[in-house]
């Protein structure tokens, strides 16, 4: 089969995301969405293959910037969009694409790669790891009960419509990016991918709702979800959708969640994509009732080994010969020496021994400090070759929050 790779043109667009929304079951979308978007497409960055005049698969690769341990804003490639028509599965399609998109982020200077996986399976062997995992749950809030902190109720909730708070919002939310690895410095355009609201989405649901939280006269947090109510025999069994929403204070955090708890008329609230840290789960009378559960989210490749382990702080002092394995991009096979603490790190080639073998995947699944490599060796994909480095390098690579990915893309 001969195909073409190529950088989309703006006339191609629509040909190009026809294929991508056919090859995720082809229901049409909300004009709004799709107006979106097309206005979110890095065009220069986004590649399509082509068998003759047929558009066979595609990928895209946003311009980020990923908050890493440490604090620091690193330039990542949010890989997007990714698809591959069905009648052209198995056909090296897909290797294609990631081949030259690799390629493409190194030559960008583009330390890390970034992705959510509709099918997990796939990615790892071009060398991304799992490196953050999302909470959800479904609370019975008729029968848990919060314990919130003090100053809670100094906290003023009012409604307001989602567009006239956005830039409040986007506020509160900028001021907490610099704080949990793997969080992503919204672009000019990307404030408006929280407000979608297609009705084709909420199953019944209400439109958007917003409270924002105030504390001296200053928006200090904010929620944005959906209520469905329902009626048994009992009598009402609504339900609330939390969509997204942020405190920047711990009465703040707590405000919100009891008002998302009491709202009338309901007694479930649905809840994803939260932190595995979230401190909700500390304020509930009974977190089984919550049924939480866990899933991945944003899975990390480091593009350039150096450059990335150099760019985070490590939490306690490390100096390890990693030995790397990477079969899809070479030129980061070898022997790095990582030597940092909490101030900087410095990462280079040597020809010293090695600590730790491990591939590349490895690397990208522990760099964000939510996996460790203790857990990792265990699994026996990370192979200890001096005694105690193990240990040495899996305290340095921890966070002291859970990395968390704030919205998906």
């Amino acid at each position: 089969m001969t195909t073409d790779v190529r950088v989309l043109r703006q006339d191609e667009w629509d040909t190009w995301y026809d294929n991508l929304v056919r090859a995720f079951g082809g229901a049409d979308q909300a004009p709004e969405e799709r107006a979106l978007d097309r206005e979110l497409t890095e065009f220069d960055r986004s590649l399509g293959v082509w068998d003759g005049t047929t558009c066979v698969g595609t990928a895209g690769a946003f311009s980020f910037r990923l908050t890493v341990p440490g604090g620091a804003s690193v330039p990542a490639a949010g890989v997007t969009m990714v698809s591959v028509a069905a009648t052209h599965r198995r056909r090296g399609v897909l290797t294609s694409m990631m081949r030259r998109q690799l390629d493409d982020v190194r030559s960008w200077g583009e330390p890390l790669a970034v992705l959510t996986a509709s099918e997990p399976a796939i990615y790892g062997r071009f060398g991304y790891g799992a490196a953050t995992f999302q909470l959800g749950a479904e609370i019975d809030t008729s029968r848990v009960e919060l314990s919130v902190p003090a100053g809670t109720d100094d906290v003023r909730l009012r409604y307001a419509a989602p567009a006239d708070v956005l830039d409040a919002c986007e506020a509160v939310y900028a001021r907490l990016v610099p704080g949990r690895p793997g969080m992503l410095e919204r672009r000019p355009g990307w404030e408006w991918a929280g407000l979608l609201d297609p009705a084709s989405e909420r199953d019944g649901a209400s439109a958007l709702q917003c409270v924002v939280a105030e504390r001296g006269g200053e928006i200090t947090g904010y929620a944005r979800f959906r209520t469905k109510l329902g009626w048994g025999a009992a009598g009402h069994d609504g339900t609330v959708t939390l969509v997204n929403r942020a405190a920047l204070d711990p009465a703040t955090d707590a405000a919100l969640w009891r008002f998302l708890f009491g709202i009338d008329l309901t007694t479930t609230l649905v809840v994803r994509a939260r932190p595995v840290d979230d401190a909700w789960q500390h304020l509930v009378s009974d977190v089984r009732r919550c049924r939480p559960r866990l899933r991945d989210a944003l899975h990390l490749r480091l593009v350039d080994v150096g450059a990335a382990l150099e760019a985070r702080t490590y939490q306690a002092p490390v100096d390890v010969v990693f030995e790397v394995e990477d079969a899809f991009c070479a030129w980061n096979e070898g022997r790095w020496r990582l030597t940092g603490d909490a101030k900087g790190a410095s990462c280079a080639r040597t020809a010293d021994a090695a600590d730790l073998a491990l591939s590349v995947r490895e690397l990208g699944a522990a760099y964000l400090g939510g996996v460790s490599l203790t857990s990792l060796a265990a699994a026996g994909r990370v192979r200890e070759l001096r005694q105690g480095a193990l240990a040495e390098a899996s305290l340095a690579f921890g966070s002291v929050v859970a990395p968390w990915l704030s919205h998906g893309f």
